[in-house]
């Protein structure tokens, strides 16, 4: 049984650690505080076995404990004293890609999970409110706002 666990495990690192790890690097704006996010992510799917209804289902689980893990680690750091957040300006590959980057980066939680959920990953909107745990509406509206705030941020600073 356990050789099944790791099996599964195996596939869903291999289906959605990338993913994840986009996910957990925009939030966390650190290569390595983003791969512990993710590692902490799959041993949670570990402990918990959850079962699935299908692949989507799985991985909506998996964003959701990503976020989860990456708001806790944002919580820890507000209120301990961290290093630099500047090492993911290091990975920008042209300064035109990393103005946008930095203007999402800027934005707040609320609305940067939900760009990046829609833009990055492609998901759809209902399918956006039930990682989040919102209404569909509300899915729209920070979808409408932060798109209206990242454009302002962009538009302010990089132009």
């Amino acid at each position: 049984m356990k050789m099944q666990k790791c099996g599964c495990a195996r596939e869903a690192v291999e289906r959605y650690g990338d993913m994840l790890y986009r996910i957990c690097l925009l939030t966390l704006r650190n290569s390595a505080d983003a791969e512990d996010a993710v590692q902490e992510t799959f041993i949670k799917y570990i402990q918990k076995s959850p079962e699935f209804n299908d692949g989507d289902h799985e991985k909506a689980w998996l964003i959701t404990v990503a976020t989860n893990k990456c708001r806790d680690m944002l919580r820890y750091r507000s209120r301990h004293q961290t290093e630099s957040e500047e090492l993911l300006l290091t990975y920008a590959i042209e300064k035109e890609e990393s103005g946008i980057l930095d203007a999402l980066m800027e934005l707040s939680e609320k609305y940067k999970t939900p760009l990046m959920l829609f833009y990055i990953d492609g998901y759809k909107i209902d399918e956006i409110a039930d990682i989040m745990g919102i209404s569909v509406s509300a899915a729209k509206m920070r979808l409408s706002r932060g798109r209206k705030l990242l454009e302002e941020k962009y538009r302010k600073e990089y132009m």
